[in-house]
């Protein structure tokens, strides 16, 4: 039974695949949206089942569903590994991604492309469990390239818009670049361990060298900063935002962003055997952290101030990985899916209520017209912003206290000037949205309402979540998610750090201190004195400018990267054309003339001799037929002229022998 749920997790939602992709023309749109979120449904079900049984039982389980790949040392099979993180991780995807596509119903409804986008959307859910559920790299490596390429599709969704084509070229290209390191990696693990099963690997990872332990982690964390939009291949997830909001919410929550952190968290046996990789991960995920959310600090686009805050949530993922709280990074992975998701639908609703609009300086005022959006965003803005007792505020607290505790005092510093200024860009959108005086343009102001159940009701549901679930890791340390993953997301050799309440007491207060600073300052600023962000704006120009274009990043990827990249394709290009091209059809060209030579040597020459050949034997043939002519007085005379020659012959030969015997005495 175990074995059959296991293997209908990815089954359901790939038979949505199948089934909308090559029928859904056939039936209507309501049925197309009810067979894509019902196939999550009973995926999220079977997955329920799959949990309550390694609750009972927490050894991990492999499902081989195929033998697939055998040849020399290599053998592949199509199978899942069953422990208590990947338990975790399902039931995050199908969870959220479940809520995601049920709301995606109510606000795709209407749109061109209707079941296109659930069959994308069942896609990315089928990559993504493999992603998850491979007992081996190959598996993963495939779920991993699909969640790429349903980006693309996703983001994309709007191919008319030639900004949503250019942002789904450019997460696929970005994404390419980090899948080249993870591709180098999964060879160096093959080369060096003969398998890439996750078992065997990590049983043998003890016997690793510095040097190779090093260099497969540092190809797994290109992979990871790559997928996770980690600093510097962060730029292609704020254009993301070009796809429809439910992928938004699907990318950014649930999927593929979280995959680069699960990669780290699976392969940590690797990575605890390389310090320097460990830092290297830890430092990037500090600074990106920290650089996102300077960014979001400024950005107008609602959509794109959650987009920083994603980047800058994994960024603390990453830092937890980087000090060795690997638990740490998957609780919050957990609630940040509850609260991202949360916001994100809550982002779209209001959009959905402003008829599309995402400039919050054309919002304000809302709060009483969308009553239930604006209940369910304040309570996503307290999580993220880390306000007890909300899941954000334990998770959050937990990775810096491990950051602090271990003496990672850089990256603390990091951390916490993180958490100030992701809860005042949090609290300014929501200031900016929801409250002061209306900047929404009358037109669309007569129209605004909120939105149906059928996208209220996950709202309600993920605000619950982001209520509640964060007391799964209370107390910290010590708290039932800490337990339940104890066993696969441990460091090797670690040590056990007694964490007194009277540090950890400290520590949770300068947390809350930290969260409520960036509340009040953002009370202070868009609330209070609303005139003040334009003060300061007008006061410092070139800073502001800054980072509202995002330090230029952009442009200088495009100025260091992109153009000479462009100019390099029009050089191959002209070279193509100018000498490879004229080379080519010189060689046609002078095939052509040789051919022609050797057609008139043939047609001049060789059929001239011929010609000349054929006309001597015909000539010769007529004298012989002009000597028979069957007279005997002909024949007699051409005896007597022939005797005559052969006597003349004699005698010359005769007489020149005597004149050369002669001559010798």
């Amino acid at each position: 039974m175990f074995d059959l749920l296991v293997l209908l997790i990815p089954l359901f939602p790939l038979l949505a695949v199948l089934v909308n992709g090559l029928l859904g023309s056939r039936y209507s749109h309501d049925m197309a949206g009810r067979l894509a979120f019902g196939s999550v449904g009973l995926s999220f079900l079977c997955v329920l089942g799959v949990f309550v049984s390694i609750l009972e039982d927490p050894t991990p389980r492999e499902v081989i569903a195929y033998s697939w790949i055998f040849g020399g040392d290599l053998s592949i099979n199509l199978a899942f590994l069953i422990d208590p993180l990947t338990v975790i991780m399902l039931l995050v995807v199908t969870g959220v991604g479940f809520l995601i596509h049920v709301y995606s119903v109510g606000y795709m409804h209407g749109e061109e492309g209707f079941t296109r986008f659930f069959t994308y959307m069942n896609l990315f859910m089928v990559s993504m469990l493999l992603l998850v559920m491979g007992n081996n790299y190959v598996v993963l490596f495939i779920g991993w390239e699909g969640v790429g390429l349903c980006s693309y599709l996703l983001i994309g969704y709007y191919y008319e818009k030639v900004s949503a084509g250019k942002a789904a070229t450019k997460a696929f290209v970005v994404n390419r670049i980090g899948d080249a390191g993870f591709l180098l990696a999964i060879f160096l693990i093959f080369s060096h361990f003969g398998t890439l099963d996750y078992t065997a690997v990590m049983a043998q990872a003890a016997t690793l060298s510095t040097e190779m332990a090093t260099a497969i982690s540092l190809c797994l964390l290109v992979g990871a900063i790559g997928k996770s939009a980690q600093l510097p291949l962060y730029t292609w997830l704020p254009d993301a935002m070009e796809g429809p909001t439910p992928v938004s919410a699907l990318i950014h929550a649930a999927t593929m962003v979280t995959a680069g952190v699960y990669m780290v968290v699976r392969n940590h046996a690797i990575f605890d055997l390389a310090p320097m990789a460990l830092a290297a991960v830890g430092i990037v995920g500090g600074v990106t952290a920290l650089f996102a959310a300077t960014i979001g600090l400024v950005q107008n686009d609602i959509k794109r101030v959650l987009a920083y805050s994603t980047v800058s949530q994994l960024g603390y993922m990453f830092l937890a990985c980087g000090v060795g709280a690997y638990t740490a990074a998957i609780f919050h992975l957990m609630t940040h899916a509850f609260f991202k998701a949360l916001l994100f639908l809550s982002a779209g609703s209001v959009i959905h209520a402003l008829g599309g609009e995402q400039d919050i300086r054309k919002m304000g005022g809302l709060h009483d017209k969308i009553p239930t959006t604006y209940r369910v965003f304040l309570i996503g803005t307290l999580a993220i912003a880390g306000i007890p007792p909300l899941a954000g505020f334990w998770s959050k607290d937990e990775i810096m206290a491990h950051a602090f505790v271990h003496g990672y005092y850089h990256l603390y510093f990091l951390a916490a000037v993180g958490a100030f200024l992701t809860s005042f860009y949090m609290f300014r959108l929501t200031y900016l949205t929801f409250y002061g005086s209306s900047r929404v343009d009358p037109h669309v102001a007569h129209h605004i309402h909120e939105s149906p159940s059928v996208m209220t009701v996950p709202l309600m549901i993920l605000a619950g979540l982001a209520l509640l679930g964060g007391f799964l890791g209370v107390p910290p340390e010590h708290g039932w998610f800490q337990g339940f993953l104890h066993d696969v997301a441990t460091p090797l050799g670690a040590e056990a750090h007694e964490v007194g309440w009277g540090m950890l007491l400290g520590l949770m207060s300068v947390a809350i201190a930290i969260a409520l600073g960036g509340w009040s300052l953002a009370h202070y600023m868009y609330s209070i004195r609303p005139q003040m962000a334009n003060e300061w704006a007008a006061k410092f120009p070139r800073a502001y400018t800054t980072i509202l274009n995002k330090y230029y990043v952009d442009e200088m990827y495009d100025f260091l990267i992109v153009e000479p990249c462009k100019k390099l394709g029009l050089l191959w290009d002209w070279f193509d054309r100018q000498v490879l091209d004229r080379f080519v059809v010189g060689i046609g060209k002078g095939t052509d003339i040789s051919a022609a030579a050797i057609t008139w040597t043939e047609k001049h020459v060789i059929y001239a001799g011929l010609n000349v050949v054929g006309y001597s034997n015909h000539l010769l043939s007529w004298s012989w037929r002009k000597m028979q002519s069957g007279m005997v007085h002909h024949y007699a005379a051409i005896i007597v002229i022939g005797l005559a020659l052969l006597i003349h012959l004699v005698l010359v030969w005769f007489i020149g022998s005597s004149a050369a015997d002669m001559s010798i005495r």
